[in-house]
């Protein structure tokens, strides 16, 4: 059958967005990529389908399981398109940019396609923007990244927002330290995810205490972290606390009105970080509107970034008063309506003496060279 309400149809998690929705979220994408511009941050724009093994060096490894892939007929290679812009930012520093000096400020905005969407996140292709810092290993660096979120969030008016700080290494260090099996450890590590008490008092004496008091720890920054100097940790675990304390410190600082969680278990969404992490939320949106945190390029480089995830994020930001739209009438002069686009009209034309403003939806009419707005 071939008609509209086929045509109409598309797959699962796959949405035509109209306007003026469109325009919007190509407006919040430029704001923010011109918040990244101002601090620093170059612009890169990487292809949308490469080879799949490049994608899945690294931070794409994680992701393997979403990717989409197809066979390039030229090069008889298996392509994938991208699940995440990250990878490809990594790429481009151990690549085109390895000469470049260090540390490598790079942003992006671009379209991402997945095979399948979450629970929370149903979209299967949808608009990241994002940075990675790349080069540094320093503490300031992860504390310029929160703030350089929490401002591009600010200057979009979203104001209700919450950074989730964890440690998605910390129990994987406790139980390395502790001599924990592999297989032991990484139940401990799901069940602390899960937030699963039960489950928790099943690992002994000494590692079952440690996860519950981590689980516990969970919550306002400074609750937090008063739990965490309770725990007694083994010496390198004990010193990733300490960083994220140093961090917690800097933030307050900097941006003290800045609403600071920590959830020292949290991991899911985590895999391929390697130190502090952070969750991006907002009241007003479903789920989480960014992520990022602490990983490592191919070559071993550090690095630190974060993505915005824009379907999220567009239920947090304020709506946009409706656009002035000024009809020309049939006839009107190139020239004039040059000069009023000129100056900042949005303008439409009329195609025949028998349309009207009102009739393709204009706010304001041309008359006799005044401009008359439509009741």
């Amino acid at each position: 059958m071939n008609n509209y309400s086929e045509k109409g149809l598309l797959p699962a998690g796959l949405a035509d967005m109209l306007p003026p929705a469109a325009a919007a979220e190509a407006a919040v994408s430029e704001a923010l990529m011109k918040v990244f511009t101002s601090n620093g941050y170059f612009r890169v724009k990487p292809p949308l389908i490469e080879f799949e093994d490049h994608l899945l060096e690294g931070a794409g490894e994680a992701l393997s399981s979403k990717m989409f892939r197809v066979m390039d007929p030229v090069s008889h290679r298996m392509m994938g398109i991208r699940t995440d812009i990250t990878p490809q930012a990594a790429r481009i520093a151990t690549t085109r940019m390895k000469q470049d000096a260090r540390p490598l400020r790079l942003s992006y905005s671009g379209q991402v396609l997945r095979v399948y969407g979450s629970q929370l996140r149903p979209e299967r292709q949808f608009t990241q923007a994002g940075v990675e810092l790349i080069g540094s290993e320093e503490i300031t660096a992860d504390a310029e990244l929160i703030l350089l979120a929490a401002e591009a969030l600010g200057n979009l008016g979203v104001t209700d927002f919450s950074a989730d700080l964890t440690l998605p290494t910390l129990v994987p260090t406790i139980c390395d330290e502790l001599g924990i099996d592999e297989e032991t450890a990484k139940n401990a590590r799901e069940a602390l995810d899960h937030k699963d008490a039960a489950v928790l008092a099943n690992f002994g004496d000494v590692l079952s205490p440690i996860l519950n008091a981590l689980l516990e720890a969970a919550g306002p920054a400074g609750h937090a972290l008063s739990q965490l100097e309770k725990i007694v940790l083994p010496e390198q675990a004990a010193s990733q606390v300490a960083e994220l304390k140093t961090l917690v410190g800097l933030l307050a600082q900097s941006a003290p009105d800045l609403v600071l969680t920590i959830d020292p278990g949290e991991f899911r969404g985590f895999e391929y970080q390697t130190g502090i992490s952070f969750t991006l939320f907002a009241r007003t949106a479903r789920g989480e509107i960014g992520r990022g945190g602490r990983y490592h390029l191919v070559d071993g480089e550090p690095a630190t970034g974060f993505t915005l995830f824009l379907d999220s994020l567009m239920r947090a930001v304020p709506v946009r008063t409706p656009e002035n739209r000024l009809f020309l009438p049939h006839g009107t002069p190139q020239d004039t309506g040059l000069k009023l686009r000129t100056s900042g009209w949005i303008t439409v034309a009329g195609l025949s003496p028998e349309i009207d403003g009102k009739a393709v939806g204009c706010t304001h009419e041309l008359i006799e060279n005044e401009i008359i707005e439509i009741t």
